[in-house]
């Protein structure tokens, strides 16, 4: 009987024995080092944490420099593998990848944020008006740029001139806790200008496509560009076909567009003829293009007779009668 117990004990210790293993390499498979295909940094180095999801005690071993900030950059495999040799961690699971891309965020700076720092800088220095009506013009073009995602104050002015004669500056900005802004040349001049609000594209038109809303943006623009055929409100330009290829950002002129052609030369159009009782309809022919409300040269195909037309839709035309004359009164 002992004997029967024993066996029966030993056998299940060994099951036991067989299924701690399982069970075991079953958890660390879930929760075992892994390597990321895709990562995001904030700082200037990489750890191994950042590459590798549950890397234990080692996940704040610093590997690798991040890149510059805004820039994405791509660590090989065996360069990865290489760096974390000897870190002990175990059983990394690659998931076959080759590569992990790195990317820095960043903090964007764009040639509108140093526009309204300097507004703001010269009306507490100079007493000019923080007011919507006045922009900045830049001697040279200014690009974006990017700093570190960290550096979240605001541009401090470290030099800041102003001639009112000529509405010039001459300005030097800083950013505290950033070294990629230290590294960058953050000194412009340029002047102060009037604006207007006017209409711009969002993106480029082709010759012949018709300007709807959703292509229109409302920005303003230095006074210097406005001309009496510039179109300022979005009423004046949605509905009108472009001449030719518009830029993105351009300003639109009456030069530039034009009604959109409703009826081409030689179509062939509907006449409608119309009086007070009576619409009558006829084919004809049209000698000229014409777009909304233009008057054009139309030949009645059965009678072969030229006549003018309104254009009133696509492929029709009207004629309307005359209004007709009252004979005057007179005298027996």
């Amino acid at each position: 009987m002992t004997r029967s117990i024993l066996v029966t004990l030993f056998a299940l210790g060994a099951l036991a024995a067989m299924a701690s293993p399982a069970r075991a390499q079953g958890v660390e498979a879930a929760a075992g080092p892994r390597l990321k295909a895709a990562v995001t940094v904030t700082g200037e180095i990489v750890r191994i944490g950042d590459l590798v999801d549950n890397a234990g005690a080692v996940a704040d071993v610093p590997i690798f420099r991040a890149p510059d900030p805004g820039q994405t950059g791509s660590v090989p495999l065996a360069s990865m593998l290489e760096a974390v040799r000897g870190h002990h961690l175990l059983g990394l699971d690659t998931q076959g990848l080759a590569e992990v891309a790195v990317t820095r965020a960043a903090r964007t700076i764009s040639a509108r944020d140093l526009e309204a720092r300097i507004l703001g800088a010269l009306a507490g220095k100079y007493a000019q008006p923080a007011s919507g009506d006045l922009a900045v013009v830049f001697d040279s073009e200014v690009r974006r740029f990017n700093v570190e995602a960290t550096a979240t104050g605001e541009l401090a002015v470290v030099h800041l001139t102003f001639d009112p004669r000529t509405n010039r500056f001459d300005v030097t900005f800083e950013l505290p806790g950033s070294a990629a802004a230290r590294r960058l040349p953050l000194h412009f001049t340029g002047a102060l200008t009037e604006t207007f609000e006017t209409v711009v594209l969002t993106h480029e038109i082709a010759a012949g496509q018709l300007i709807q809303a959703s292509d229109l943006a409302v920005e303003r623009r230095p006074k210097a560009s406005f001309t009496p055929t510039t179109l300022t409100t979005a009423a004046e330009a949605q509905g009108l076909s472009a001449k030719h290829a518009l830029r993105a950002g351009a300003l639109i002129r009456q030069t530039d567009v034009a009604k959109p052609e409703l009826v081409g030369r030689n179509d062939t159009v509907t006449i409608v003829f119309e009086v007070p009782g009576i619409l009558l309809t006829v084919v004809g022919k049209a000698n000229e293009p014409g777009a909304l409300g233009d008057v054009i040269s139309v030949v009645n195909v059965q009678s072969k007779h030229t006549i003018q037309a309104t254009v009133i839709g696509p492929g029709r035309v009207s004629v309307r009668a005359a209004s007709p004359r009252i004979a005057a009164n007179t005298a027996p």
